[in-house]
């Protein structure tokens, strides 16, 4: 049985969005940037709101790693490697090693922690909400 993490950046006052809605994540110094890319090659699956899955596909992308340090192109690896599972009514396709679904996220996320080994990690800023807590 697996176990459901949900970890986050937040601002000091606990916010994720700025006022105007959007996620403008900072860069992580390399030792965050380690454990991040820890967290990732832990997770057995990732269960992502619409807005996360949009923000984080930047790694989806081979051509992101030309340039990018080690650290960055470990996460990107770990990212793709990662099955992933997206929660949303209003796209209609997602990318590779990733799987749409606009029905029941919490049934969902209960079959699957019975179902799986590891941790399954929620991302998103409605998700958690939505979800609760599965037995």
């Amino acid at each position: 049985m697996a176990t459901i993490v949900y970890a986050m950046l937040t601002s000091l006052d606990g916010y994720i969005a700025g006022p105007s809605g959007d996620i403008d994540l900072p860069v992580p110094e390399e030792d965050l940037h380690r454990h991040f890319n820890d967290e990732m090659r832990r997770t057995s699956i990732a269960l992502c709101g619409r807005r996360m899955y949009e923000t984080m596909r930047f790694w989806d992308s081979p051509e992101r790693e030309i340039a990018a340090e080690e650290v960055e192109r470990d996460f990107a690896r770990a990212w793709r490697e990662t099955p992933k599972i997206v929660f949303s009514t209003t796209l209609r396709e997602v990318g590779p090693n990733a799987r749409l679904v606009n029905g029941d996220a919490e049934a969902v996320a209960r079959s699957l922690k019975s179902q799986t080994d590891g941790e399954i990690s929620v991302s998103g800023a409605e998700l958690p909400g939505i979800l609760r807590a599965p037995a």
